[in-house]
């Protein structure tokens, strides 16, 4: 998953593969004409990928329960509209369009959608001043290189941040390569470069195309899947006993027996240990589920009633001194006609603010944008932030290698147990890890597995 253009010309090629999604011809058919198959799977997660496997079962015949813990279907796809805006607190881009699954499934579910401009960016050091194009330039493929230099010099236990500081210890503190290592690399990779794998940070595969961002709520999607479905919200598993010919899930003090379950939780639910499984889950699949870490990132949505920024804009940028720490802005009036900004938080620093009270945030936020704009520049009218490190739906934002771990072990987290219990979720496609796409296409995958056990 690539956030950044320049990053993604550089360092990647393109895939090989292309995927439709096998059940899209079905969408429309009329349930009436589905004959049952005689068996039945209960979803646990009403996230992305729960709601494909579901759908793609269901059209197959299949007696589908989805089970999910929150009050509505999404899960870190979840959209915010509190203040009259589409606030995304999760997932907001299309991450390279072109054979994307999700952008034929955007268009049906009527999610409207913008192309951001990875070029049309400024950004600014402390003091105010706007780097040039030249300069900009010159320390991007400056920081591209240094990328290659830190993936052939990696080693299974060092992170990317020892290697990094090793080859270039004169760039550990300066402000612009700071700002490059978090709104470039730790955005695209969820984790902070202190805990990065320096061997597989970016072994990943991508699509093609320029990004896409859902301008009216990233939920069209998931809401779009979740009709005509069996879905009980509201309803969390605590354990899972496959000790039988059957599965047992319970819920709430609720038992539901099915032929299989697909487990779609996030992966720092699994590596909480909020659902017991019975018998305790292979040790390979244990270890890779300790290996592989869950990433922080939070947003920060601030509106005004009138712009004081470059409105033409898309991104803005701020070298600040502490690393993560509100140095990227997106321009929403750009797709909205809100005069609004979103900010992030990205590696440790996304935890620290989670710790934060509202006002402390805003005036840490301010301290950057009055930097550029100058002292005079308003608060914002109103505020939206996220703690993605404290829900207990998620635990996090999404999955990254970190040092100790091998992309090999995506690849175990996606194995089934005795045909049984099957796992989906971004954190178990290997190739499309970390993003939307790559959950969608876990849950088809994990309900082609069922469908071809018939």
């Amino acid at each position: 998953m690539k956030r950044r253009k320049f990053l993604n010309d550089t360092i990647k090629g393109m895939p090989l593969l292309l995927f439709t999604p096998t059940f899209s011809a079905s969408f429309g058919k009329d349930n009436n004409d589905i004959n049952s198959n005689g068996k039945s799977v209960v979803v646990i997660g009403g996230g992305i990928s729960g709601l494909a496997a579901a759908k793609q079962l269901k059209q197959k015949g299949f007696n589908v329960t989805v089970l999910e813990s929150q009050e509505k279907v999404g899960g870190r796809l979840r959209t915010n509209r509190s203040l009259g805006i589409a606030f995304d607190e999760g997932a907001s881009w299309i991450h390279r369009p072109n054979g994307n699954p999700i952008t034929g499934l955007a268009s049906k579910s009527g999610a409207k959608t913008f192309l951001t401009s990875d070029e049309s960016v400024k950004v600014f050091d402390v003091n105010g001043k706007s780097y040039s194009d030249s300069v900009l330039t010159k320390a991007e493929n400056q920081f591209n290189n240094a990328l290659n230099a830190v993936r052939n010099a990696g080693t299974l236990k060092q992170s990317f941040q020892t290697v990094f500081n090793s080859l270039y210890q004169s760039k550990a503190d300066d402000n612009l390569w700071k700002y490059m290592l978090s709104a470039y690399l730790e955005f695209d990779t969820g984790g902070d470069i202190s805990k990065l794998s320096s061997k597989y940070f970016d072994d990943d595969e991508e699509f093609n195309g320029e990004d896409l961002i859902i301008t009216n709520g990233y939920d069209k999607v998931t809401d779009f899947l979740a009709q005509d479905l069996d879905i009980r919200l509201n309803t969390r598993v605590t354990s899972i006993n496959y000790s039988n010919k059957k599965v047992s899930v319970e819920a709430d003090d609720t038992i539901i027996v099915a032929d299989y379950v697909i487990v779609s939780v996030p992966l720092g639910v699994l590596k909480n240990n909020t659902i017991n499984f019975i018998p305790a889950i292979p040790t390979n699949k244990t270890n890779a589920i300790k290996k592989i870490n869950i990433g922080n990132i939070n947003k920060f949505l601030m509106v005004w009633e009138r712009p004081f920024w470059e409105t033409n804009l898309q991104y803005i940028g701020y070298t600040s001194d502490t690393k993560g720490k509100y140095n990227y802005f997106l321009n929403m009036r750009k797709f909205t006609p809100s005069n609004a900004l979103m900010t992030f938080a990205f590696g440790d620093y996304a935890t620290i603010t989670e710790s934060m009270t509202e006002n402390e945030i805003i005036n840490d936020i301010m301290l950057n944008l009055k930097s550029i704009y100058g002292n005079r520049i308003p608060n914002p009218t109103d505020f939206l932030r996220t703690k993605w490190g404290q829900n207990i739906n998620s635990f996090g934002a999404y999955s990254y290698p970190t040092n100790g771990s091998t992309s090999a072990d995506f690849d175990i987290l996606a194995n089934e147990i005795n045909n049984k219990v099957f796992f989906a979720g971004e954190h178990t496609e290997r190739e499309y890890r970390g993003t939307v796409h790559g959950a969608y296409l876990s849950g088809i995958r994990e309900a082609d597995k069922i469908i071809d056990l018939l």
